[in-house]
């Protein structure tokens, strides 16, 4: 048996070899098909679906959006209403709703590929037995329909098909499963099977010697199985843009005028998506009102309309649009019918600084190493991505009276904000997201990843860039600065952004005084280990097991579950505590309490949790180390400052081989660090 023929199709379907499903049902499959994980993010559950998060540049964040798509795809997989509308992805430019559909394409085109997952379709030949086609010897399904649509059209009723299908070995259920896809075939399809019919007298054997099953093409760049169209102008745009438009070739060689094959369907987007595919409309509300009518047509019925004759398709259709674009739309209410046609999904600018440091990595560039205009290698400060990530994420959070920015963004990132819990996160968000302006919700405003990405172009074009040979980690304020003033319209935010960058200058200083405590003590995790050390102490101070000397046997390192003995030392405990303001018994005792309460959260879960996200703790032991190993930070800012001394020269040596040899700095970076910290500038 040829495996072109439509049986050979039908035995393999039925051995499981080939499959017969919708696009929303491959793409459900291919999304479930990886794993599922209920996780917490930003107070919530929610989700984490790993098919999203494969490959070197995958979908960060998004973890709403994603749950909306994954349950709209799911619904219509089902047949729920879904399977009769479009996802329309809604924010404003540059947070990534393009990035998010390309990346489902591309996945999708590799699902595909794979023997298993292979689409089919069919091609009708010896059109010149029948007569009247000229030239044409073949004809192929322009919308790419699949072999068990011809399957289930074979006979002009159903049930003749469904006895047909039994008879190739189909058990009852599985002709209703495949009768619960059916759809009537194409017109031109339709038409050249009808006169095929005509021509073998009905006797079907012989009709099926005209069908040929052949693999579905998957060229990206001809836009087949996954297409695009981008919103043009009123005066370049056009309805054969989607629909396709009569071919002259076929005209000159067809000799019946009726016969719908004249129309070459292929000239639009929507038929080379047609068997299955998905089709992404880039800007679908810029569109001119008779085109957005087409795609009305489209989303309600699955079919294109084109001369009154009818092609049913298979895809599944994912917009996106512009804030601004889809509020202006909506304000036109004679267009509400499409917007009711669409799940329209608002995407806000990602707020977790944490995960903003894999977006950051995108834009500041792995692939290619970086040079200065001589040629020479260029280094990246160890903090950039930090202070990148920080100044962006803080332009997105709101104002709140109920969290200061910084609170506001530990707790997005899932982090400990003091007393302040995510339920008040949680207000927050919900609060704003009942605005009905969705400009006005959630994350909607802020610097972009794009804006990121031309501040960090800005960043690398600075003289002092090239001649340091460093992208020195403070001066991405300056170019974030540039970008605010140059690209943000309103008043209003650009001085909102201007002092989030304030902030995030403060946040930066204080990263970095941990990292010269750690290159003075000449250990890349010195802070780290006294932070834990305070930590420590403050679980073992009601030890039962403690002795006179206030030294605790009992104590089990959760990293490598040895027992360790730790000494109580209430005079660090209490200068530590003193350094954030708690300067009574009743304050200490609360604060105590507090880590008490994160480690009994954390640690089970997370040995290697270290509070290092407890900003105010970290910035207390620093100060409290300094002040007992260098009598405080101005003696130290005074050593490294003052390099006329032998013993401060060689201080200063020290340190910057440290920070270059250990903590990733370059000289540069290193020397330009040391003079930040000495000056007097963002002090919190």
């Amino acid at each position: 048996m040829s495996q072109q023929t439509l049986s050979y199709h039908l035995q393999q379907v039925l051995k499981g070899e080939r499959r017969f499903e919708t696009a929303p049902q491959a793409v459900s499959r291919m999304i479930l098909g990886e794993s599922v994980e209920k996780i917490l993010h930003a107070g919530k559950s929610t989700y984490e679906f790993g098919f999203f998060r494969q490959g070197r540049r995958h979908i960060v964040g998004w973890y709403d959006e994603i749950n909306d798509f994954v349950n709209f795809v799911k619904d219509a997989a089902e047949g729920g209403s879904a399977k009769d509308m479009a996802f329309a992805l809604v924010g404003e430019p540059g947070n990534g709703k393009t990035f998010f559909v390309d990346y489902i394409c591309g996945r999708y085109r590799q699902f595909l590929a794979r023997p298993e997952n292979r689409r089919y379709t069919f091609e009708f030949a010896h059109l010149a037995d029948l007569g009247g086609y000229g030239n044409i010897a073949t004809a192929q399904s322009q919308t790419f329909e699949d072999p068990m649509i011809l399957g289930m059209n074979l006979f002009p009723d159903k049930e003749s098909a469904a006895e047909y299908l039994a008879k190739a070995g189909f058990g009852d259920a599985q002709v209703e499963a495949i009768l619960n896809n059916y759809r009537p075939l194409g017109a031109c399809t339709e038409y050249i099977w009808n006169s095929i019919r005509a021509h073998c007298d009905g006797d079907i054997e012989k009709m099926l010697e005209f069908v040929f099953v052949v693999p579905l093409p998957m060229a990206e760049s001809l836009g087949t199985v996954t297409g695009k169209y981008s919103a043009r102008d009123k005066i370049t745009s056009s309805a054969v843009d989607l629909l396709g438009e009569e071919s002259l070739t076929r005209m000159l060689n067809i000799t019946d005028t009726d016969n719908p094959y004249k129309l070459d369907l292929r000239r639009g987007a929507l038929a080379r998506v047609g068997g299955g595919g998905i089709h992404f409309s880039d800007e679908i509300f810029r569109n001119k009102k008779d085109l957005v009518q087409i795609y009305l047509q489209v989303i309600q019925n699955r079919t294109i309309e084109a001369d009154g004759f009818k092609w049913p398709i298979d895809v599944l259709i994912i917009c996106t649009s512009n804030n601004d674009v889809y509020n202006a739309f909506v304000s036109d209410r004679e267009e509400s019918p499409v917007r009711d046609r669409c799940r329209i999904c608002f995407v806000s600018h990602n707020t977790d600084y944490r995960l903003q440091a894999e977006l950051t990595t995108y834009a500041i560039g792995t692939e290619i190493r970086k040079t200065t205009l001589q040629g020479r290698a260029m280094h990246a400060d160890p903090n950039l991505n930090y202070a990148a990530s920080v100044g962006a994420t803080l332009t997105r959070l709101p104002r709140s009276d109920k969290l200061t920015p910084v609170e506001m963004m530990k707790l997005v990132a899932g982090e400990i904000a003091g007393e302040k819990s995510a339920g008040v996160l949680i207000e927050v968000i919900e609060a704003l997201n009942t605005q009905v302006d969705a400009s006005r919700r959630w994350g909607q405003k802020g610097l972009s990843h794009r804006d990121l990405g031309k501040a960090l172009q800005v960043l690398g074009s600075m003289p002092q860039s090239h001649e340091g040979e460093c992208l020195f980690a403070k001066d991405v304020f300056k170019a974030l600065e540039r970008i605010i003033l140059d690209y943000v319209a309103e008043a209003t935010d650009r001085q909102k952004y201007l002092d989030d960058l304030k902030i995030a200058l403060q946040l930066y200083r204080e990263k970095i005084k941990t990292d010269i405590f750690n290159a003075f003590r000449d250990d890349p995790n010195a802070i780290r280990k006294d932070v834990m050390l305070y930590v420590n102490m403050v679980i073992g101070m009601d030890a039962k097991n403690l002795g006179p000397d206030k030294v605790w046997l009992g104590y089990m390192d959760p990293q490598t579950k040895k027992i360790v003995p730790i000494k109580i030392d209430e005079r660090f405990i209490k200068s530590v505590e003193e350094r954030m303001g708690r300067n009574n018994q009743e304050q200490r005792d609360a604060f105590r309490t507090h880590i008490r309460k994160i480690y009994g959260q954390k640690i089970p879960t997370d040995p290697n949790y270290d509070f290092m996200d407890e900003l105010e703790l970290v910035k207390a032991v620093t100060d409290v180390r300094l002040e007992s190993e260098v009598a405080g930070a101005g003696s130290l800012v005074g050593a490294l400052s003052n390099r006329a001394n032998e013993e401060n020269l060689k201080l200063y040596n020290r340190m910057t081989r440290v920070m270059f040899e250990k903590l990733g700095y370059c000289p540069t970076c290193a020397q330009k660090t040391i003079e930040y910290f000495c000056s007097q500038q963002d002090k919190s």
